[in-house]
């Protein structure tokens, strides 16, 4: 792969009417997300933005000269996410994820068991979810059918991408509306370490959402082991297309190395008998 997701924390379980309005920044900033804007530098954003733009073009012009070849499709619409995730507006992300909605549609109805189609179909819908706000229910439930799908086919996809993907949404998402679920995010969160340690954003994904668990050991375990195979990952995951995933993952570790030191400096409140409540 040649983006990597991060997820917004959405923080929004209230009610149906205030999450319905928030729906953009919450549920699916989620693609999303992938990083976020404010996170990244400049230099960053244009070289990155550059990068994705003559990939997309060279996969559009590709797809065009022979739109019923599955491979092509997928390498499309996998160019589509990418190119959307440095859209200026949300007319321009639309855009193109229509275009890798499309294409993800036509592959998996050529091909059902189509892994790439299924994934990249939830992903484009993610991003189409970032435009919408009342309309990004219904879309939700779209992305958790085609990630299951993918999953099925492919655990280890886009190092552990459906799991990673699904985890995420059951964070994000609330639970009263919507399919939110700490137990399946869990779930699915530690399995996307478990199938690909070395991925960054794996383990990151999980602390950050420990710590919002208040399982502050927890996100200590993942901190350790992310910073343990920081050297390795500055090697395999290089070059023009991780760029600005490396502003975000460096941005988001220190954050969470914040949040855990000022935990552990915080004593635990006494009762006035002097035993830990």
């Amino acid at each position: 792969m040649t983006f990597a997701t991060h997820y917004s924390p959405a923080g929004c379980r209230g009610n149906a009417a205030k999450w319905l309005n928030t729906a953009t920044s919450a549920l699916v900033a989620l693609f999303l997300l992938a990083f976020s804007a404010t996170g990244r530098s400049e230099n960053a954003t244009n070289a990155s933005t550059i990068y994705f733009e003559t990939v997309f073009q060279a996969r559009q012009q590709a797809y065009q000269a022979s739109r019923t070849n599955n491979e092509l499709a997928c390498q499309f619409a996998r160019a589509c996410f990418d190119r959307a995730e440095f859209a200026t507006n949300d007319t321009q992300r639309a855009q193109l994820a229509q275009l890798g909605i499309k294409a993800s549609r036509e592959a998996v109805r050529r091909d059902p068991k189509c892994l790439q189609g299924h994934y990249y179909l939830g992903m484009n819908l993610g991003q189409l979810a970032r435009t919408k706000s009342l309309g990004a229910l219904s879309i939700v439930d779209e992305m958790e059918i085609e990630f299951k799908a993918a999953r099925a086919l492919n655990d280890k996809f886009d190092q552990a991408g459906p799991d990673r993907t699904l985890g995420m949404l059951y964070l994000d998402a609330p639970s009263t509306i919507s399919i939110g679920s700490r137990s399946k995010a869990r779930t699915h969160l530690q399995r996307a370490v478990e199938l690909a340690p070395d991925f960054p954003e794996n383990h990151l994904n999980l602390a950050e959402a420990r710590v919002r668990w208040r399982d502050l050991e927890g996100a200590r375990r993942e901190l350790a082991a992310l910073e343990a195979g920081l050297v390795k990952a500055r090697a395999d995951f290089t070059g023009d297309a991780w760029a600005a995933a490396w502003v975000d993952w460096e941005l988001r570790l220190q954050k969470l190395r914040t949040q855990l030191q000022t935990a552990s400096k915080i004593k635990p409140a006494t009762s006035p008998k002097g035993a830990p409540r």
